[in-house]
């Protein structure tokens, strides 16, 4: 399985970075799946505090957040964009299917993105780099907020046939992409129904769509937006990556380990990020039991060589 989009000489790397733009329709359903959750995130104190906020709430948003967020760090980026491990048809389906449920992207396109980005990282080519405009304090602010939430309105589409063939040309995965505005709609009302069914009541059905749906859906986007914005402004750099990549501590648990960025662009292919004493990486426990369950194979854990190896002088002890 290709770690990366070919880059070398070939057929696929002269194509272009992008072809053609986002429908209208399209640009819409991206723009809702933005607005919304934040509108959500509005209302929630006002909701909290006027209509309460019930274990059943709590345990449907711990679920789905789970789920889907392993399903993004996991699924869609160590196994489909790097091939970090190998996975077993049933596994690749189902991470296919839990990444869809965090509402950013069919999984074709999230890694085709996601790829193109490691083509040129913090670079010009780059879909959502911070850096793109400049260095002063006006530019940096710019260019936070692109790499954060504005690159997603732009409209021009990463070409999927350069820098994601090898999905394309995967049965089962291009059916999850081509459903995936089914997968993103069960996302959301599937908190709804399961809350109703809990409290048997239409109260607790909209509280489930509410919480466990819309202001979930907005705290993961928020945590993945900050891999590509505050993870390349802030944090630690004890690896020599050829960009901005840091690591930032505060966000490792909410995102599953991915905040430890430094050595993900140091050493993409590796299938833990936190790789050094008291780093929490809960993407690559969970790729750990996979592995010892037999659903993934070939794993490319880290080795303290390779480590070694990647230290920046200043850092080695």
């Amino acid at each position: 399985m290709p770690t990366l989009a070919p880059e070398h000489p070939g057929p696929r790397a002269a194509e272009p970075a992008t072809e053609g733009r986002r429908s209208a329709l399209e640009h819409v359903l991206v723009v809702a799946f933005m607005v919304i959750p934040l509108l959500a995130v509005a209302a929630a104190v006002p909701v909290a505090w006027g209509w309460g906020l019930g274990w059943t709430d709590v345990a449907l948003f711990a679920v789905f957040y789970v789920v889907s967020g392993l399903g993004i760090t996991v699924g869609f980026h160590r196994h489909f964009t790097h091939g970090s491990f190998k996975a077993r048809r049933g596994l690749r389906v189902g991470l296919a299917v839990a990444g869809s449920l965090a509402l950013q992207g069919s999984p074709i396109s999230w890694v085709a993105d996601h790829r193109r980005h490691h083509a040129f990282s913090d670079k010009e080519g780059d879909p959502h780099s911070p850096w793109l405009f400049g260095t002063g304090p006006g530019a940096l602010a710019k260019g936070f907020w692109h790499s954060h939430m504005g690159w997603l309105l732009e409209r021009d589409k990463t070409n999927a046939r350069r820098f994601a063939p090898d999905l394309l040309a995967d049965t089962a995965v291009r059916r999850v992409s081509d459903g995936f505005l089914w997968f993103a709609l069960t996302s959301l009302l599937l908190p709804g129904l399961l809350g109703g069914l809990l409290t048997w009541s239409w109260a607790g059905a909209l509280s489930g769509l509410f919480w466990a749906g819309l202001v979930r859906v907005a705290l993961l986007h928020h945590v993945t937006w900050s891999i590509n914005s505050v993870c390349h402004i802030w944090g630690d750099r004890p690896f020599a990556a050829r960009d901005r990549s840091a690591n930032v501590w505060w966000l490792a648990l909410l995102s599953f380990g991915e905040s430890w960025h430094n050595l993900h662009h140091a050493d993409p292919t590796c299938a833990r990020h936190g790789a050094e004493p008291g780093q929490v990486d809960v993407s690559a426990r969970l790729i750990r039991i996979f592995e010892s369950l037999g659903w993934a194979h070939s794993v490319r854990w880290p080795t303290a060589r390779r480590l070694e190896r990647l230290t920046r002088p200043e850092h080695a002890s």
